[in-house]
């Protein structure tokens, strides 16, 4: 599939912080949920670090305690004040959530932009827009990205 727009560039430590809050999550959960930290430029987004944020299901709602993603943000700009919110994250099992899902391998490939789309003062939808996602590492991250990524 042809994807345009920036590519998002993802580290190890990212995707092992993912899959740990998923294997640590609460008793009966199916997901979680997080926040991505990191860089933006003209070509791409930078994902260098993340965290997860508790919620509520129910069958209809999906609710988020935005107080504690917002605290846990603003500690995280005193110690990185580079990095900034560039989105959020869903794992689980992909029988469950198709659309996004993670695995610990090479099969976190998506990733998207939206956009809102409609008629003035009409109906408005959003469409989700795929986008390019490479695996890169500093040398220290090395290790991590041979090991969980099979880099």
């Amino acid at each position: 599939m042809a994807v345009h727009g920036p590519v998002v560039k993802i580290h190890p430590v990212v995707l092992a912080s993912i899959v740990d809050s998923y294997e640590r999550r609460n008793e009966g959960a199916s997901r979680v949920i997080g926040t991505l930290l990191g860089t933006t430029d003209k070509h791409s987004v930078e994902v260098t670090n993340c965290f997860s944020v508790p919620h509520n299901e129910s069958e209809d709602e999906v609710a988020v305690d935005m107080e504690f993603a917002k605290n846990m943000y603003e500690l995280h700009k005193k110690v990185s004040p580079s990095e900034v919110i560039i989105g959020w994250y869903v794992a689980t099992y992909a029988k469950e959530f198709k659309q996004f899902n993670l695995r610990p391998s090479k099969d976190v490939d998506r990733a998207y932009v939206s956009s809102q789309m409609g008629v003035p003062g009409k109906t408005v939808g959003v469409m989700f827009t795929p986008l390019t996602v490479k695996y890169i590492y500093y040398d220290t991250e090395r290790i991590g990205g041979q090991t969980f990524l099979h880099l």
